[in-house]
């Protein structure tokens, strides 16, 4: 078993990350999976949480409000839909971030509210966890 894989992490406003790692912890939108060297192929949607990177020169942590993230035994990319260093999140951050989804819900069509309602309190979640 390879004891690391490639790690690459974008966002559509740039490239955060692209290193070796041993583990990604990836707040996935049906739960929470830690990604390893020779992972089994997945893709799955990113729900807003805290997205972990373990490797050789220590961990790093970023605030991630959705995308994907694409699995194999090589490696794994993460797509975000918005990725912020967790040291570099501030409180206007997230107040910016928790009230866009917040009128999302209010403009969201009857089988979408549910789902708008949850990217709410997965921000509020976030935010709770970041302490901002």
């Amino acid at each position: 078993m390879a004891q690391t894989m490639q790690f690459d992490l974008v966002s559509p406003e740039r490239a955060l990350a692209s290193m070796q790692a041993s583990a990604v912890q990836i707040p996935g939108a049906d739960g929470d999976m830690t990604a390893m060297p020779d992972h089994a192929p997945t893709i799955t949607t990113l729900r807003p949480g805290v997205l972990t990177v373990e490797g050789p020169d220590g961990s790093q942590s970023y605030a991630v409000t959705g995308g994907f993230a694409d699995i194999n035994a090589q490696g794994t990319s993460v797509l975000a839909e918005k990725a912020i260093p967790t040291a570099d999140v501030t409180a206007a951050d997230m107040d910016a971030l928790i009230t866009t989804a917040k009128e999302a819900v209010e403009t969201a069509s009857a089988d979408l509210k549910d789902v708008a309602a949850k990217n709410v309190a997965d921000l509020e979640a976030l935010r709770s966890l970041l302490n901002v």
